[in-house]
């Protein structure tokens, strides 16, 4: 490069040094990266080199500091936008705190607001005022700004603060002194944050602190207005307006009229096609008239357990030349469900003859009777009955169809009268049925048609054409009622799926992708396939030597460190201090540091080493703490479901 290279970096333009030509390309690669992170290599770096002068109208420098140059990115800028100067008192409370601010961004202070409380806790969005030294009659104050502009303290409920914490004596001794930086970031925070929510113009960034005071930079970075109430952040209140002034816009401008006149632009249209994939689970409960209907001449119907009935066909006799015939019909409405089916008994006083269907099963009498004619004697010889309870299996035949049994009776004098006993056992037990009814098939299998999104159970699994990555945990449901009330857990029981499907390619050009599947198909790692058409449509193939550059080697990881410090469990509940219900308070902060080309591990103040520099791993014990802090949250959620 004869004349430099540019790159940008926080969004400003600078320009590297000439680079002579003896260098290699990967050592010109490695001088640039090496000077980049020189200047922006974290969050401090760009804060301290770009971010604080920007807004301040400072000088920037080029990366090697040959060349600087003064940006204009806002309107109104100023040094310093706010300072806030702290002073504890010998009960640990803040006595004193002083908020200095330059409204209207012209370089000098014009507001100046003096706490009027002693400061017992911190919040992120306020503070608490308790008796000094103590956790007593507190009082919470949420900062605000008024309809003047001017910055103030309103009272709030506690609820109404987020991230408390307690700072004085109650809680520990010289807390305030001992982490005045995380305090003055934590007040500064608050102030800021209720600076920017009421004019959304202002851009602010923590230049520095120095020892109890802290200044920030600021500017106004959105517009050049007296109003804050400006296009570029009415949307904050309103962000639906967006819609319709980007298409406003987009009718204004020529460019997108250009893209939009094109053929990719007009040749295509698209629909949004919504289906569901779900889990159908039915139960249903069989009671016994579910499985069996029973009509005719029934004298008596008893239970003889879970699922068993007993039907008595009864009925005089006569000794005439035609004995009656007394029936009834079992019809089968789920002969799936009838297990078992028998005549289990048969008396008369004198004779019974049970029949199935027109044909005769068996008798009950003094004398065999087994055929239509009548049996021989009188019909009264005898005063005691006759029993026949050798059971006759009529399963298959009730199992088929619609089943007649009937009892023809003969008798007379003093005994006249018959019947036969019918037992039917089925099974009442619950059925499921479970299926899943997939509306989504047709438009997976089409090739015009891709999914853009999808919730499984609620949990969006697939957003805006990408996969989340998340899917659900099983979930359990109730299905039916009564003794049917049953509990399933499946993976899923619902997919809610959105698919955008080309309706109409007319005028639109497909790309061909036959060369890059070529290329991709046919090369390897030493040559290099290619194919290609010319003007008159002819198909050339050719192949040549392909090696890829050497790659430098490079660190297994980025070394880091882990560190310690002690920390008294000041965080402020509604109850009051936390760490006073404690057995122990204390505890620690865990810090993570990036080491120093040398090896070093940068300890802050307070910090104790708890793993050296090297290529750390702790992914388990941050999924343990994860994981913690949400089943703890889980168990805080009130339900509906007994535990």
């Amino acid at each position: 490069m004869k004349r430099g290279a540019l790159i940008l970096s926080a969004g400003i333009a600078i320009c590297l040094p000439v680079l002579t030509q003896a260098q290699t390309m990967e050592e010109r690669a490695r001088s640039a990266a090496a000077a980049a992170r020189t200047k922006s290599g974290d969050s401090d770096a760009l804060q301290s080199n770009y971010l604080t002068p920007g807004l301040a109208g400072q000088p920037v420098s080029t990366i090697d500091n040959s060349k600087s140059f003064t940006p204009n990115i806002a309107c109104q800028k100023t040094a310093t936008l706010l300072e806030l100067l702290a002073q504890p008192a010998s009960t640990g409370d803040i006595g004193t705190l002083r908020i200095s601010r330059d409204k209207d961004l012209d370089g000098s202070f014009d507001e100046t607001l003096n706490v009027p409380v002693p400061i017992s806790g911190i919040c992120a969005n306020g503070i608490i005022s308790c008796a000094p030294g103590s956790w007593n009659q507190c009082r919470r104050f949420q900062w605000e700004v008024g309809s003047s502009g001017n910055l103030k303290l309103g009272e709030v409920d506690l609820t109404a603060l987020a991230g408390c914490y307690c700072v004085n004596n109650s809680c520990g001794t010289n807390l305030a002194w001992g982490n005045m930086a995380s305090i003055l970031k934590d007040l500064g925070g608050g102030v800021v944050g209720a600076l920017t929510t009421a004019d959304p113009r202002i851009g602010v960034a923590q230049a520095s602190i120095d020892g109890p005071l802290i200044r920030y930079t600021g500017a106004q970075t959105t517009a050049c207005t007296a109003q804050p109430q400006v296009s570029a952040t009415s949307y904050r209140s309103n962000p639906t307006a967006i819609q319709g002034d980007a298409y406003s816009v987009s009718q204004a401008s020529s460019i997108f009229q250009t893209l939009a006149g094109s053929a990719a632009g007009n040749g295509k249209a698209q629909q949004t096609r919504g289906c569901s994939i779900e889990r159908d689970i039915t139960v249903k409960a069989w009671g016994f008239d579910d499985i069996l209907a029973v009509r005719g001449s029934i004298a008596a119907v008893t239970s003889c357990g879970t699922g068993c009935r007993r039907y008595e066909i009864r009925g005089p006799g006569t000794c005439g030349s035609v004995p009656p015939i007394y029936s009834a019909t079992f019809d089968p409405l789920a002969p799936a469900r009838i297990t078992s089916a028998r005549i289990v008994e048969m008396g008369a006083d004198d004779w019974v003859q049970a029949r199935v269907n027109g044909q005769i099963v068996g008798y009950a009498g003094k004398r065999p009777w087994l055929g239509e004619a009548l049996p021989s004697g009188d019909c009264r010889i005898s005063d005691d009955p006759w029993y026949n309870r050798s059971a006759i299996d009529i399963t298959s035949e009730l199992r088929s169809g619609a089943t007649v049994v009937g009892a023809r009776v003969r008798g007379g004098g003093g005994g006249n009268w018959g019947y036969v006993t019918v037992e039917v056992q089925v099974d009442t037990g619950c059925e499921v049925s479970e299926r899943l009814v997939d509306l989504c098939s047709g438009y997976a299998a089409d090739p015009a048609c891709h999914l853009v999104s999808e919730t499984v159970d609620g949990v969006a699994t697939f957003r805006n054409g990408v996969n989340t990555g998340i899917k659900p945990l099983p979930s359990t449901r109730l299905f039916g009622t009564g003794a049917c009330n049953l509990q399933y857990t499946r993976d899923f029981f619902e997919r809610a799926r959105q698919y955008e499907c080309v309706i109409d390619e007319a005028g639109a050009s497909t790309p061909d992708l036959g060369r890059g599947a070529y290329i991709i198909d046919h090369s390897t790692e030493t040559l290099l396939a290619d194919r290609t058409t010319d003007a008159s449509g002819n198909v050339s193939t050719s192949t040549r030597p392909f090696s890829m550059p050497e790659r430098g080697s490079v660190t297994a990881c980025e070394p880091i460190c882990k560190t310690r410090a002690p920390k008294a469990n000041s965080d402020v509940a509604i109850d009051g201090v936390v760490g006073v219900w404690q057995n122990d308070p204390a505890g620690w902060d865990i810090f993570y540091h990036s080491c120093s080309a040398d090896n070093v591990c940068p300890l802050g103040q307070g910090e104790e080493l708890v793993s050296a520099c090297g290529c750390l791993d702790d992914f388990p014990e941050a999924v343990v703490m994860m994981q913690t802090v949400r089943l703890a949250g889980a168990d805080l959620a009130c339900t509906a479901e007994t535990r």
